[in-house]
């Protein structure tokens, strides 16, 4: 019966019958209008209740809603009236843009159930994205279970967001909550410095070296930082550090406050007047050895999901590796935007490396192709109808086929479509007819897997071929074009 009310309500919304309210979502320039009904939105939202409350009876009611999607929005409001959600096509970053909408829509149930498939189904995208969760996730209340899941990693890897580049973009409230934190797995001086690092950018224009500084210079940081300071462990500090690292800022310390260090860096016995804060609590027992948060991953194409990913396709896994265990760094070689999108271009910073990741994302779409060459790419000069290997680098198991171009033989090689954006699922075809694997010819011919590569400087892919197991585009014209393409040699990690 619940489930034949909920679709009754909905298509009460497909049909538009009887609306009383007309919602604008997105910005100008991208408005689009849903027709509602002020009762339904009234009982299910108390975000709408207060909007709802003072309105004018009897007419039709105007709400704006620039900041949100419409994308976003027709989920909403599906749920309002049929309590239902489909994440069927929505990737991690659109669900977490969902659960703000929920939050701030203040439909509770809806809050908690998108935290825990989160944390369930895209925990490895949490932490690869965890600066932007911890962030959101200590901005709202209401978000106890994410902030439980980024507790529980940060004090075992407070580098996660201390070492992050966007560390001082934290809101001045969840800075404090880090260094309240009593768990927190990080030396107090380092704690320090980034504190001061985080006051000193929230100051327009002050100069970079403290010895430049003026009064008032000092006297603006430590009004920045009034709130942070209380929570550093100020008696954990090595006297070393206290000399180096402290003393250039005491001006920004109460004086008794720097008299109290000062007095206990040269004799633990002696009395202060200060508040002494425990010493943050040593778990290095308990926790397992550390592990790198990720490899260093220089690309502006792929994330370290997709690298995990690529990485267990070539070791062949049938899992996929947490992007804290990718056993390969991922060494940039070229970049088209920076070093150019020619064929000439490619085999001067390519030639003769064994091992390497091609990947490019694909023009006005969200694909990104790819494919694993396990051998070396080799400029072959034909013109003398020879074939010519550079360094006499002549492979037993390659075969060469017509006069003008020839392939290298591999089981290993494979291309690849990852997930992003609206493309949900990466597609991996390995090939099949191995004596075709790697194409090699001319300086008119780039990256090459048979039916996949540039030629002429233009990327193509031939869907009909069958010398790699699956399509890897949809799209029966071969020829595209691309926003940027990289070219990465794989190398295993010492």
């Amino acid at each position: 019966m619940l489930i034949k009310l909920s679709q009754d309500f909905t298509k009460l919304l497909e049909s538009e019958y009887n609306y009383d309210t007309i919602i604008e979502v997105g910005e100008p320039q991208n408005i689009k209008l849903f027709k509602a009904h002020s009762v339904i939105l009234y009982q299910r939202s108390l975000y709408f209740q207060l909007k709802l409350t003072d309105t004018e009876k009897n007419s039709i009611i105007n709400i704006k809603l620039p900041h949100i999607s419409d994308k976003i929005f027709n989920i909403i409001l599906k749920y309002i009236y049929g309590g239902t959600i489909s994440l069927e096509n929505i990737d991690a970053s659109g669900i977490m843009d969902l659960l703000n909408a929920f939050n701030e829509f203040n439909i509770s149930e809806s809050v908690e159930y998108l935290q825990s498939f989160l944390i369930d189904d895209n925990a490895s995208w949490l932490r690869l994205n965890f600066f932007r969760v911890y962030q959101i996730s200590f901005l709202n209340e209401n978000f106890k279970a994410l902030q439980q899941f980024c507790n529980n990693i940060i004090v075992k890897y407070p580098t996660l967001i201390f070492d992050s580049d966007d560390f001082t973009t934290l809101k001045e409230n969840v800075l404090i909550s880090l260094l309240k934190n009593d768990d927190l797995q990080l030396e107090e001086s380092k704690i320090w410095d980034k504190v001061i690092l985080w006051g000193k950018d929230q100051i327009p224009n002050l100069p970079s070296s403290y010895e430049q500084w003026t009064k008032e210079d000092f006297k603006s940081l430590k009004t920045t930082l009034q709130n942070c300071l209380p929570h550093i462990r100020y008696f954990q500090i090595s006297n070393d550090d206290v000399l180096e690292k402290i003393k250039p800022y005491k001006k920004i310390l109460e004086k008794n406050l720097w008299n109290d260090i000062i007095t206990k860096g040269l004799s633990q016995d002696k009395p202060i007047n200060s508040t002494i804060l425990p010493p943050r609590k040593n778990m290095s027992i308990q926790l397992p050895p550390r592990k790198s948060p990720a490899i260093s991953l220089s690309s502006s194409i792929i994330t370290l999901e997709h690298a995990a990913e690529i990485s267990s396709w070539i070791d062949r896994r049938s899992t996929i590796y947490d992007i804290f265990e990718i056993p390969y760094e991922f060494k940039l070689l070229l970049r088209g935007s920076k070093d150019g999108f020619d064929s000439i271009t490619f085999h001067k910073l390519c030639d003769n490396i064994p091992g390497t990741i091609v990947v490019l994302s694909v023009e006005k779409s969200d694909e990104i192709l790819g494919g694993y060459n396990p051998l070396s790419w080799k400029f072959v000069n034909n013109e003398s109808g020879l074939v010519i290997f550079h360094n006499g680098y002549n492979p037993s198991n390659s075969k060469y086929v017509n006069g003008e171009s020839g392939f290298f033989e591999t089981t290993d090689s494979f291309i690849f479509s990852l997930k992003n954006g609206n493309l949900k699922g990466s597609i991996l075809s390995r090939v099949t007819n191995s004596s075709l694997a790697i194409g090699y010819s001319d300086q008119d011919r780039g990256p090459w897997f048979h039916s996949f590569g540039m030629l002429y400087n233009r990327w193509h892919y031939y869907r009909e071929d069958n010398n790699y197991q699956l399509p890897i585009r949809n799209t029966k014209n071969p020829d595209f074009s691309v926003n940027d393409y990289e070219v990465f040699q794989i190398c295993k990690k010492a």
